[in-house]
């Protein structure tokens, strides 16, 4: 059997108030500990969302993988640390300064904890020479954003830089940030409910309709968190515009459902219902286990829902929970 391996969890390292003010004056992002294991990510003077030790404390996370019955995870940086709008040098230095947190997180466990780096993906050269250099110091990864700024994944740099993923062998996870349309979602945590679903879903179709697929190595392993957002719900409705309309399938030679062997999705979806549809549209081999951990909108007991499907036999619950990502991986 594989080992239970959860694929999409956070971290957020002890990043002071005078280091982040040296990255970012006015908005620098740090942690603010409160006390016991009690602290507030903070964006300058701004209070963005109260977090517990787990974000910090490798141990910690230890304690509630057992718990839960994981055996490995795979820590990535909360997206408020990205740093895509900065100046590309400086936010270069901060994605190293954040990564080899990251390794000293992992080190009280280093055959548990596992790291995906983070790159300045403003700058594709910048980018693509820190996650050589983080795969070179112990990360199996690496985690970008879905846009930045204004340009989408089927951008010409982000594309470079995700073709030298490929050709290096360095998986990628994309993980949705800086949500559309935020002025109107200011509450309820839509930006959460519905930006992030979206946006990745934008992020995948910016991939296939553009023909980008079609241009970066098909040894590119690359996964979409939260089930992928809103795609398989939507793809029929895709399909249907690509058979239909001439300007959809302009630069995508195939019907975008001929795509989904091209990339992953994690398991964060929180209803058997929906990772039934998902496991139909992208097969088994597909998903891979991701809570969210450790914050409020993940899964409380990690893999709770792969384990009491009852929709999925043994054999895909058993590719689920580790298989999949023991191979896309590579552990």
């Amino acid at each position: 059997m594989s080992p239970v391996i959860d694929m999409h969890t956070h971290f957020y390292p002890v990043v002071g108030r005078d280091e982040a003010c040296r990255y970012d004056p006015h908005h620098g992002p740090w942690l603010r500990i409160d006390g016991g294991d009690r602290g507030m990510l903070m964006r300058g003077e701004e209070a963005f969302r109260p977090v517990y030790s787990a974000c910090w404390d490798g141990g910690r996370r230890i304690e509630e993988m057992d718990r839960d019955g994981v055996d490995v995870q795979v820590l990535s940086a909360t997206p408020l640390l990205f740093g895509y709008l900065h100046d590309a040098r400086k936010t270069h230095d901060w994605a190293k300064r954040i990564n080899d947190m990251a390794l000293e997180i992992c080190a009280c466990k280093p055959d548990r904890l596992k790291a995906l780096a983070q790159v300045p993906l403003q700058d594709v050269e910048l980018a693509c020479g820190e996650a050589s250099r983080a795969r070179e110091a112990g990360h199996i990864g690496v985690q970008i954003g879905n846009h930045v700024g204004e340009r989408n994944l089927d951008d010409a740099t982000i594309v470079e830089f995700l073709t030298h993923c490929a050709n290096e062998d360095i998986p990628v996870l994309v993980h949705p940030w800086d949500m559309m349309a935020r002025e109107r979602m200011p509450k309820y945590m839509l930006q959460w409910l519905v930006g992030m679903p979206a946006e990745t879903q934008l992020g995948i179709l910016s991939l296939i309709l553009s023909g980008a697929f079609e241009r970066i190595p098909d040894s590119l392993r690359i996964c979409f968190a939260h089930g992928g957002g809103n795609f398989a719900f939507q793809l029929g409705r895709v399909d249907n515009a690509w058979h239909c309309r001439d300007i959809v399938r302009e630069h995508c030679p195939k019907a975008p459902s001929s795509y989904v062997d091209r990339f992953h999705v994690d398991s964060a979806v929180f209803s058997d219902a929906s990772l039934s549809l998902l496991a139909e549209i992208m097969g088994t081999d597909r998903i891979m286990l991701g809570s969210d951990y450790p914050f409020p909108l993940g899964e409380q007991r990690v893999g709770g829902l792969v384990r009491t499907s009852e929709r999925l036999d043994d054999e895909a619950k058993w590719r689920i929970l580790g298989g999949n990502a023991n191979a896309f991986f590579g552990l």
